[in-house]
């Protein structure tokens, strides 16, 4: 495993921590794959995303998005897609500490549960970026929050709080300590 990933293996649970918060910790290629391969390692089960200081994670990394091509793009996409489908067959729980945007969004969607800090912070940039997330989260944010909210978050790239995404369902509770919540839930 890289630094940009930590993985700590409890009696009950595998936590992984983001670990590269001074840069947003990106899901790069190369943390995607440490991804697929910790998720076969594991089959998944009780397994719990979160971040380190208040970051929990931001999308693709930008220098690798701005390699993309026409002939890389499907690739590229599929990638992503792929290992949130992967997470998504799981009963893997978010426990997001801070920032939440891009692609974390989607990994966190793609999660059966979402326990966020009182300050965290979701939204999907794209819309400032000039690019659109082909990860899924257009289709799992709709179901969680409906298409007016949803689009308002695609359409504007606008941050919504804690508060707010428990109160549209894009979480399911706000903690204090989101991790200690989850590890909690695991341990009923």
């Amino acid at each position: 495993m890289s630094k940009a990933i930590i993985v700590e293996k409890l009696p009950h649970a595998v936590i992984v921590h983001f670990n590269r918060p001074s840069i947003r910790s990106p899901l790069s290629i190369f943390v995607l794959e440490e991804l697929h391969d910790i998720l076969d390692q594991t089959g998944g089960e009780n397994i719990i995303f979160t971040g380190k200081a208040d970051v929990f994670a931001s999308g693709a990394d930008l220098r690798e998005i701005a390699e993309v091509t026409s002939e890389t793009a499907r690739e590229f996409a599929l990638r992503g897609q792929s290992l949130m489908n992967k997470i998504a067959g799981t009963n893997a729980i978010a426990a997001i500490n801070g920032f939440c945007f891009g692609g974390a969004l989607d990994l966190a969607l793609a999660c059966k549960q979402r326990i966020a800090s009182p300050n965290a912070l979701f939204s999907h940039p794209g819309a400032n970026l000039g690019i659109m997330t082909g990860w899924g989260g257009t289709q799992r944010l709709t179901r969680l929050v409906g298409q007016i909210a949803a689009l308002e978050m695609f359409l504007t790239a606008k941050r919504v709080s804690a508060a707010e995404a428990l109160r549209i369902g894009l979480i399911d509770n706000i903690s204090i300590n989101p991790l200690e919540s989850a590890l909690e839930l695991l341990a009923e």
